[in-house]
């Protein structure tokens, strides 16, 4: 007895937008073998049908009769007599064919019935999108203008239509995942991008994939003459880097910019689910291994009454910022405990003293700063054990430069919220204690930048992190030009001597700090002397107790340059009263404002 075998075909529907890498993908998978049937636009002539009064293109009519205009390649014409699905069933009947790969073009999409995809006996359908940088298909649009002309519409370009192909199919019945497939990623290195396309196609790779012979193919479209050129002179993927030279350099014309604003946001949206952005760091189980929940978080960006929330990845400024033309910005941060943000009011008046001391002009005012802090809040759903990173920039120029008087667009406010523990905030636990060095770099005098102003050009505090991490510390103690303690690179620092009594250094050196002033004030509400003075390394050397304070609460130390604190090892007794007094100051009048009830209707 015969037993007969059905065999389960994969239909892969590839969406482009028109370039020529759409087609080398199709001579990819026709190069597969027996095992593949490649179809080549199988809706232009019915998208052809649809838009004859408003596209022109010189076989026109060829393509509407299914008739070879000048008697050659007949069977190749008449073929596109065929519809999709007549298409799709005399594939599926090709002996020993198991995957069918359909090149189609963004703009055809409108002609597919994605909620029931082409009902073929023993066929599976699956979508693919393939990318390209919309500058890269729009500053080649020139070079077929005798085709198509010079000036395409959103629909010709087809990369708008994109997004709606990866709602419509996701969104279909019982649909499989949509697979993003970016186009520079094929030509970086073909061979793990195209392994990656099979493996999420559930279909095994082949290395043919990565040849094709040169010239015509037989599953060319009979319009091939007039857009395949540089296709028919290729022979397979070229792997070259991402910025290699460009064979040709050019240019994009201003009638095209339209187009491309309009492409864009989609392109990076839909380049987001790619290979290449998905590997291009740590896995998020890693990178957000201290709490998941941040590799969703939302951020709020924007000028005066125009700000808006993005979700993370998604978060840009303007090359034309302030921050990125200058480091010219004030900054705070913000911990949230409880349903309520701890010292608000004091950490805003330090904000807006501090855009008021750099001279910043059309600033957000107070009650924006808020509304936009508690809007970020309530679409994060933080009421607790949250952080906020507050940054106000001089705002977006006209043109590049250093002169305040090109910002033309007002401040440009930053609210970045983040979950963070105050344990797993810090290196080490707030009881165990953290490390210190001294660092070789010296703190520049208020003559040079005054350090009332809490401003975000800090590149001499990351220079003083790169010292501690390269002596496996937490942070660095930083001396002023005489040799005298001003603070860390992140936080002021306190000592306790031996007699008991709190030290810490004049603020006139370093960040006159909101947790520092909290400090003073709650030493003296507990009776314990404080003293500010300048004070020397070898004094911190010899001190019973030393912690810093900083938005990350009171953090012991117990070694500084490989110098045991105190006990070493344990934090110390005015250390501890003054955290758990610390603690308490979410509950104290004045000192914590309330968060908004949140809704989810």
């Amino acid at each position: 007895k015969i037993r007969w075998v059905t065999m389960t075909v994969t239909v892969i529907h590839c969406w482009s937008a028109p370039r020529s890498r759409s087609t080398a993908l199709l001579y990819s998978f026709e190069g597969r073998g027996e095992d593949c049937v490649a179809i080549d636009e199988p809706l232009y002539r019915e998208w052809l049908i649809a838009k004859k009064d408003v596209v022109e293109r010189p076989y026109t009519d060829a393509m509407i009769e299914a008739k070879s205009p000048d008697g050659t390649d007949e069977d190749v014409w008449k073929r596109e007599g065929l519809s999709l699905k007549e298409r799709i069933e005399s594939g599926a009947k090709t002996p020993g064919a198991s995957v069918i790969f359909c090149k189609h073009m963004a703009k055809h999409a409108f002609l597919y019935d994605f909620d029931k995809d082409i009902a073929v006996d023993g066929c599976v359908h699956r979508h693919v999108l393939l990318l390209r940088d919309p500058v890269a298909v729009l500053s080649s649009w020139s070079k077929r203008s005798e085709v198509h002309g010079n000036s395409p519409s959103m629909d010709e370009v087809g990369i708008l239509q994109m997004l709606s192909i990866y709602s419509d199919a996701s969104s279909a019945k019982n649909s499989a995942p949509v697979v993003m497939v970016d186009s520079d990623d094929l030509v970086n290195d073909p061979q793990q991008t195209l392994t990656h396309l099979c493996n999420d196609l559930g279909i095994p790779y082949k290395e043919s994939m990565l040849t094709w012979k040169s010239g015509p193919h037989a599953c060319d479209g009979p319009w091939a003459r007039w857009w395949y050129e540089d296709i028919h002179r290729s022979k397979g993927w070229k792997q070259k880097p991402r910025m290699a030279p460009m064979s040709r350099y050019r240019t994009l014309s201003p009638e095209l910019m339209p187009a491309l604003r309009a492409s864009m946001p989609s392109y990076q949206f839909l380049k987001s689910f790619g290979v290449a952005h998905r590997t291009r760091g740590p896995p998020p189980e890693e990178l957000y291994k201290e709490d998941p929940r941040n590799e969703h978080v939302l951020v709020w960006i924007g000028a005066p009454s125009r700000g808006q929330l993005v979700p993370r990845e998604m978060a840009t400024i303007s090359p034309w910022d302030s921050s990125v033309q200058g480091g010219d910005a004030v900054w705070e941060e913000l911990r949230v405990y409880g349903g309520k943000i701890l010292l608000l009011e004091k950490h805003l008046t330090r904000l807006f003293d501090s855009a008021k001391a750099l001279g910043y002009e059309n600033v957000h005012t107070k009650e924006e700063v808020i509304e936009a802090i508690f809007r970020t809040l309530a679409a994060n759903n933080m009421r607790d054990g949250a952080h906020v990173r507050l940054t106000l920039t001089r705002g977006e120029k006209s043109t590049s430069s250093m002169n305040p008087d090109v910002n033309v667009y007002g401040t440009t406010l930053i609210v970045l919220p983040e979950w963070k523990s105050i344990v797993t905030a810090t290196s080490d636990s707030t009881t165990t204690g953290i490390t210190l060095i001294s660092a070789s770099e010296r703190r520049n005098c208020s003559s040079i930048v005054d350090s009332e102003i809490h401003h975000t050009n800090m590149i001499q505090n990351v220079l003083l992190k790169i010292q501690a991490n390269q002596a496996d510390a937490a942070d660095a103690i930083v001396l002023d030009l005489e040799g005298y303690v001003t603070e860390t690179n992140a936080t002021n620092i306190f000592m306790v001597n031996d007699d008991g009594a709190l030290l810490t250094p004049h603020a006139d050196q370093c960040s006159p700090g909101i947790a520092r002033a909290t400090v003073i004030e709650l030493a003296n509400e507990l009776n314990i002397p404080c003293e500010v003075r300048r004070i020397s390394v070898e004094e911190f050397y010899a001190a019973r107790e030393v912690f810093t304070a900083g938005t990350m609460e009171l953090t012991p130390v117990t070694s500084i340059d490989g110098r045991d604190i105190g006990t070493g090892g344990h934090r110390g007794e005015v250390t501890a009263r003054l955290q758990e007094v610390y603690k308490t100051l979410p509950e104290r009048p004045g000192c914590a404002t309330e968060i908004p009830d949140f809704s989810d209707d």
